[in-house]
């Protein structure tokens, strides 16, 4: 710990229990002088798919945690399966750890970097008689590893002599044996009560082109021996994984004990909750099908829950970081509701996102008493939360555009917005009173009359009159049409993988994107760039596509401004 805390007894005691217990062990390894006090971690992606955001999570409290402790992180791709990696996702994990706000600096590796110190190390373990070549098929390793309560036999191969299974493993890399005919597995316990003891595979044969190395390695390690060895390579610290790895530990640690040599620094494998969200697909393969099948318009699509996907969708670094450490790091697996997620990127947008009005289903309204041709700038702040966002002009004239659901020919006694007869204002201009209505051959509202009352000027308003409703409008000789997404939940439930009768892909909600193309958006957007965010008063959060052409903005849906989800929920 911290000589503050040493100091001050009494407050560390409070402080060390308000710190979540991955924290705890960091401090504790720390006050005993563990590693030399050096604290290293690493965030180890593999790259065949796209970040989502239960890697996000672990992003923040990795690179998180080194910066809390003035320690250092690695960014290390775990790129052992060749048969399903590629650049195009290294190159994505670096732009959303980038995007995230953190920095691996010079420290970014590849297991790739260490094959030929794994290779060595695998030597190491033959001399030691703690390790031998197999030649069962994946069949036979599965039949003769038994169950949890059953112990498994032992392989007619696992007693080769050390120079015999030195021999063929320097064979299977020099490429000698066909895919699948020998692998080098780990000499521990097939008796072992934990199945991952049950001499695990280390090497594989796999004819695969490496994004990095090419064709030059035939034979790959898995990821259980790959992962550890890496970590004791670039001397990490705290090797942080999720509770799924927990029973890997002592498989890690077997590997450790025999490879590393004594007083040699070590690390230390800790696990946490990973996170899981609810109306969320967290699992690569299944996002990949997502994709591969078009179900979505690629990894970033901003229905997906990659971290690219949501900064496609208008979420900020800053939401997705704050949204994390509200999570926290917990000891057993549970589910936080997405809404969570929603509120955060909400808080986070009302400090910092203008103010701007569109009319996303438009209908015409002409003010008959407005004089024709007069056009006023209407000046309107662009953020109430912050002040020096300053303010706008925004042109009025006689005729506008407001929500077609914002009138009604025969409104309940609580719609507050325009039928026949009743007055409302229009956001940061006058009060107008509906006159009467014209419909076209179908039926349809075509285009709404009203009149004005030149008194009731926002800011200047002298008429006396109260009205209960607002509404936003757009002037219709200097407004534009533009393209809006309407993104919503990719999945209508809550656990849509939880379902052992029903294919996940059965609860993709059909109204997860709507496209609408005639709305009509103040001027001042018309120049917007993308990834700019705005509010468009009383519809929600919205964003510039980042794929948009300038002069030509998309604009996508990231949150409406309250949670519609809570109250479907109440009705069903």
């Amino acid at each position: 710990m911290t000589k503050e805390h040493k100091e001050s007894p009494e407050s560390n005691e409070s402080e060390y229990k308000s710190l979540n217990f991955i924290e705890q062990k960091v401090e504790k390894d720390l006050e005993d002088g563990k590693n030399g006090g050096r604290v290293h971690f690493r965030f180890p992606p593999e790259p065949n798919g796209f970040l989502h955001i239960g890697h996000a999570k672990s992003i923040v409290l990795n690179f998180g945690l080194a910066e809390k402790y003035g320690g250092k992180c690695n960014l290390r791709f775990d790129d052992t399966n060749p048969a399903k990696e590629s650049t195009e996702y290294v190159d994505s994990i670096k732009e959303d750890i980038h995007w995230l706000g953190f920095d691996w600096e010079d420290r970014e590796y590849y297991a790739s970097d260490y094959f030929e110190k794994l290779y060595e190390m695998a030597v190491k373990l033959i001399k030691k008689g703690k390790a031998y070549v197999c030649e069962l098929t994946g069949e036979q390793i599965k039949e003769y590893r038994g169950t949890p309560t059953v112990p498994g036999k032992e392989s007619p191969y696992r007693n080769r002599s050390v120079e015999e299974n030195l021999d063929l493993f320097e064979r299977m890399r020099n490429g000698e044996f066909e895919d699948g005919t020998k692998m080098l597995r780990a000499k521990i316990d097939m008796a072992s009560p934990n199945m991952h003891m049950r001499d695990p595979i280390m090497y594989r044969i796999r004819r695969y082109h490496h994004h990095r190395t090419g064709d030059k390695w035939c034979i790959y390690p898995m990821y259980d021996f790959a992962h550890g060895q890496s970590d004791f390579i670039e001397k990490i610290t705290h090797s942080l994984c999720t509770l799924e790895f927990e029973v890997h530990r002592p498989l890690y640690d077997w590997f450790l004990d025999n490879i590393a040599e004594p007083g040699e620094d070590r690390p230390e494998q800790t696990e946490f909750a990973r996170l899981n969200l609810s109306y969320t697909i967290m699992s690569k393969r299944r996002l990949l099908e997502l994709v591969e099948n078009s179900y979505v318009d690629g990894w970033d699509d901003p229905r997906m829950p990659t971290i690219s996907g949501f900064r496609r969708r208008g979420f900020t670094p800053e939401s997705i970081r704050n949204f994390s450490e509200q999570v926290g790091i917990a000891k057993r697996d549970n589910v936080i509701d997405v809404a969570k997620l929603e509120h955060s990127v909400r808080e986070d947008l009302n400090k910092k996102a203008p103010r701007v009005m569109a009319v996303l289903d438009p209908v015409k309204v002409i003010i008959d008493n407005y004089p024709e041709g007069k056009v006023e700038e209407l000046e309107l702040i662009n953020n109430p939360e912050d002040e020096s966002m300053g303010s706008r002009k925004v042109p009025f004239s006689r005729e506008i555009y407001i929500e077609r659901n914002d009138f009604m020919e025969d409104p309940p006694r609580k719609f507050f917005r325009m039928g026949p007869g009743r007055e409302v204002r229009l956001k940061g201009a006058y009060i107008v009173k509906c006159e009467n209505y014209v419909k076209d051959a179908e039926g349809n509202i075509r285009e709404i009359h009203c009149t004005y009352d030149p008194h009731s000027k926002s800011g200047e308003d002298t008429s006396g009159k109260k009205v209960k409703g607002t509404l936003h409008w757009v002037s219709a000789s200097h407004g534009f049409k533009a393209e809006v997404r309407q993104y919503d939940r990719l999945f209508n439930d809550p656990a849509p993988a939880s379902h052992k009768d029903r294919d996940f892909k059965d609860f993709i909600n059909p109204e997860s994107l709507k496209v609408l193309e005639n709305c009509v958006l103040e001027p001042s957007l018309k120049d917007a760039k993308p990834e700019d965010k705005f509010q468009f008063q009383r519809l929600g959060y919205f964003v510039v596509d980042r794929y948009a052409a300038q002069g030509k903005p998309v604009f996508n849906r990231t949150v409406p401004l309250r949670d519609n989800w809570s109250k479907r929920a109440k009705q069903k």
